[in-house]
């Protein structure tokens, strides 16, 4: 079995870590591995497979290293999807156990399942059994009331006797009552000790920090003590954090705004021939001149135009020029 490079991931997000999304993201971070947005196993088993589990035809061909995030608590639904995931290139498949949301509690997954850890063991069995790619969890240090060490020992024991080797793990509790999952991702205080400490005293098991890293020189700090370190919403917000910390962490050099702003233009062409709104393309690219001159003149000009033009990726190309003729003007 295969193993891909897990020591820079971005995490799966809702709404925003769409294909376009993650084809962003492997210009400023070639090497990182990428995360889908969490798919139901219903929804794969019933849905428009194409349009929830396709990657676009240059990621394919190119081998961009995706992770599959599925949800759900019924091994035999989750092996399907798996089953059905294996046709559209994965390198992984990863199960959903660390989300809060209302929603997702009442379909009985997501973080509520770290208190059923028999039954995620069971899932995850079947996943294994359904694919030959590897199978992983992502979750979180515990839940409501759970007892940070025992109870996630005992969670880690049940999935690890499963052959689960990596788990990513979100170093906060979540709050199943009385918090949004806005609340959960900054009230639950972080626990970078007890994440660690999971790591030293499991040395089979990968496990991967995730969780408030939005510091380049603390993550960077942290690397050393994990099989890898995953990025949420600052890699989003703040995309070339991504590029900075690649660039230690693979021996890469570090590609410059302007060539990914060019890459996504060439990309914005080809996607919105297909019928694809610019938009749904930029809206993920706000945050590329971040702290940078022009920053401003980015994301109003991106966030404002692209719904009225019909010209490919003309705008990207004309208002990175007019950013970097900005910087360039500072520097003079």
């Amino acid at each position: 079995m295969t193993q891909p490079d897990r020591r820079l991931s971005v995490a799966p997000m809702m709404d925003w870590t769409d294909r376009h999304c993650r084809h962003f993201h492997h210009l400023v971070a070639p090497d990182a591995l990428l995360f889908t947005e969490m798919v139901t196993a219903d929804a794969v088993i019933h849905g428009d497979r194409d349009r929830l589990l396709g990657q676009p035809p240059e990621d394919v061909e190119a081998a961009v290293p995706v992770a599959l995030q599925l949800g759900g608590s019924d091994p035999a639904r989750l092996a399907e999807a798996v089953r059905i995931a294996n046709e559209y290139g994965y390198v992984e498949i990863n199960l959903n156990v660390g989300c809060p949301s209302d929603r997702v509690q009442s379909g009985r997954f997501g973080a509520c399942l770290m208190a059923e850890p028999a039954l995620v063991a069971e899932c995850m069995a079947a996943m294994a059994a359904a694919t030959d790619r590897p199978v992983t969890v992502k979750c979180r240090i515990g839940i409501d009331d759970m007892d940070e060490e025992e109870g996630l020992d005992r969670f880690i024991d049940a999935i690890e006797g499963a052959g689960v080797s990596t788990v990513y793990l979100h170093a906060r509790k979540a709050w199943l009552q009385g918090l949004s999952p806005k609340e959960n991702r900054d009230i639950p205080p972080l626990n970078y000790d007890r994440a660690a400490r999971l790591a030293t005293m499991r040395p089979a098991m990968q496990v991967i920090l995730n969780g408030g890293l939005d510091d380049i020189d603390a993550t960077l700090g942290l690397v050393p003590g994990f099989a890898g370190v995953m990025l949420g919403r600052a890699a989003y917000r703040t995309p070339m954090i991504l590029a900075a910390l690649a660039s230690p962490i693979f021996g890469r050099a570090q590609p410059t705004r302007l060539d990914i702003a060019s890459a996504m233009a060439d990309y914005a062409d080809r996607r919105t021939a297909e019928g694809v709104p610019l938009h749904a393309i930029t809206r993920h690219m706000l945050g590329l001149y971040h702290g940078q001159r022009g920053a401003r003149l980015w994301r109003r000009h991106l966030g404002e135009e692209a719904r009225d033009r019909s010209d490919g990726g003309a705008l990207i190309r004309e208002v990175a020029e007019a950013c970097e003729a900005m910087a360039s003007r500072m520097a003079a």
